[in-house]
Order: C-alpha cells, then structure tokens, then sequence
C-alpha cells in the first residue's frame, strides 16, 4: 500500500567530458579597457557537460518500475557526444543551446531539461618558434588546474516553442593572493574578539563570480566572455585599496555592471583564505613570512542586480 504523495522527478547524466578538436574559432570579441582577449582558436574545446531532466511522464518509473517513457541515461551520453561532432559554434553557451533544443526536440518524453557545461581547462604548450623566439603550439596543450567557465541553462515547453527558462554563467575557481593594498580595520571588538586590525595585510581569496543577462538570447548576440569578466576582476583587485573583502566584491560587481550592460545581475561567493603572519625582517618591513591558518575561512556572499 502506497501513502499518497505529491512528486518532484529529475534524473540525467552527470560530467560527460568531451574533447572537440577543431571547433569553429571565437572571433572579433569587442576588446575592453581591462582585458587583452579579443577571442580564442578553439583548436581544443573541452567541456564536462551535466544534465538533469524533468517531467512527470517518468513517475510510472518510480512507482511502478515502467520505465516505458524513460531515456536511458546512457542514450543521454552519446546523445551530447555525437552532438559535439557536429558543433558549428564557439561558446559553451552555443553548445548549451544548440544541444537543450535538440534534446527537447528529439524527445518528447522530456518536459523540461537544465544542462550545466564545465569548461575543462587547457592552455598550448610555449615551444619554440626558430628564429622568432617561443610561441604557442598549435598542437599541444597542457592541462591547467586554473579557473574555467561554467554555463547553466534550462529549457522547457511553453505554447509549442522551447524557450530557455533559467540561465547561470560563471566564472569558477579563481584564487587571487595580494600582497599589500588590503586593510581590515574598525570592526566590532568584544570579549570573544582575537583577530588584530590590520592596515595593510596580504588579502588571500578563493572567488567564484556568476551573472545573468537581462535578455537571455542576448548570451548568443551580445555575448559575454568570462575571460573578460575574470580580467576586469584581476583589475579591480590589482587597483583598488579595500578595506574588506565586502568593500572589494562591491567595487568588483559595479565595474562589471558598468562594463557589460547587457548583465542584469552580477553575485559572488568569495572565501577569506588570507595566511597568518609569523615573521617579520628586522631589516625591511616588507620582508614577511606568512603561513597556512586555522582551516576554518570566512564566507562572503553578494548579488548585485540592475535597477530597472
């Protein structure tokens, strides 16, 4: 005997990695002031894709084991991998789109689908050029443990048209240390208070930056490349004197509004990582040495979104 319940049904297939050689390069980036990328060969596109489907055809499965309108999670597999070939375009965000509609295209079964992309980072290897010194290899990569782009977005039926319902880009992963042009000063001092005030200290974070756009089609035409997103931070970081990380996410989310208007909001989940100093040269001030704290960090969150 079965109680009575209400169902909320998802199911997929989780980090797909693929690896498309010879995409279609990215070209003509409209350059700004804090970024040297203007585009990409594309000469290796690598990416882990998620996907998450849902609908209430698939309750049978769960009830009574008919997996009559279930697509097989494998099928889901070979699905994005045989889609990968045939990829014209040089976004994530293209991939994501081109592969969501096909999907819900393709089968009926599905009401709704989210697919989350995870860039799988690679930087080309510096050979030598002959008589012009090193340059980048055309043919081999090294793979980097550096900070990527995540693309998530969600598909569903609405009046015989598919539509993208929901969208999230990202840029992930960033650890940022600097050393001096940092401060933590005039906060609340009580009882339970130990951490001194610091002046100027080496502001150490661990920083993942999302964004929405205001017209979801506008990933497509006005597109926004999280490489620049990444080097307007890099920039803010490098140039503005904070008196908090709070102080320093803020400074960051208004440059990126007023960089990319076609953003409708901005967030941020940073984490204090900053080292606990342990030496101090008797010679130079400058000279110190810091190492590893207590493993607990702080948390910071914070979204920005345009007035309207």
């Amino acid at each position: 005997m079965h109680t009575e319940s209400n169902y909320l049904i998802s199911y997929g297939k989780a980090r797909v990695p693929l690896y498309r050689v010879y995409a279609k390069p990215l070209t003509n980036v409209p350059p700004i002031p804090e970024s040297a990328f203007t585009g990409r060969p594309n000469i290796l596109f690598a990416a882990e894709i998620d996907t998450e489907v849902f609908g209430q055809n698939f309750l049978p499965a769960y009830t009574e084991g008919d997996n009559t309108n279930v697509v097989a999670t494998d099928s889901m597999k070979n699905f994005i991998l045989r889609h990968a070939l045939t990829f014209e375009g040089a976004t994530l965000e293209e991939f994501l789109d081109q592969l969501g509609r096909q999907f819900l295209k393709t089968y009926v079964q599905m009401e709704r689908i989210r697919l989350t992309g995870r860039e799988l980072p690679f930087t080309a290897a510096s050979v030598p050029q002959g008589e012009h010194g090193f340059g980048e290899s055309d043919v081999l990569f090294k793979r980097t443990n550096d900070d990527f782009t995540q693309v998530s977005l969600t598909f569903e039926r609405a009046d015989n048209t598919l539509l993208i319902s929901d969208h999230l880009c990202s840029r992930m992963g960033l650890q940022l240390l600097k050393v001096t042009g940092s401060s933590f000063t005039r906060f609340v001092r009580d009882a339970y208070t130990t951490l001194p005030e610091r002046v100027d200290r080496p502001l150490f974070i661990y920083l993942d930056v999302a964004w929405k756009y205001s017209d979801p089609a506008a990933m497509l035409s006005s597109y926004v490349p999280s490489e620049q997103v990444r080097d307007v931070i890099l920039t803010v970081f490098h140039e503005f004197v904070s008196e908090s990380i709070q102080h320093l996410v803020h400074e960051m989310g208004q440059r990126l509004l007023t960089r990319f208007p076609q953003m409708a909001e901005v967030s941020f989940d940073a984490q204090n990582r900053t080292r606990d100093p342990l030496g101090e040269s008797e010679t130079d001030s400058r000279v110190k040495v810091y190492s590893d704290p207590f493993p607990a960090y702080g948390l910071i969150k914070l979204t920005l979104t345009r007035k309207q």
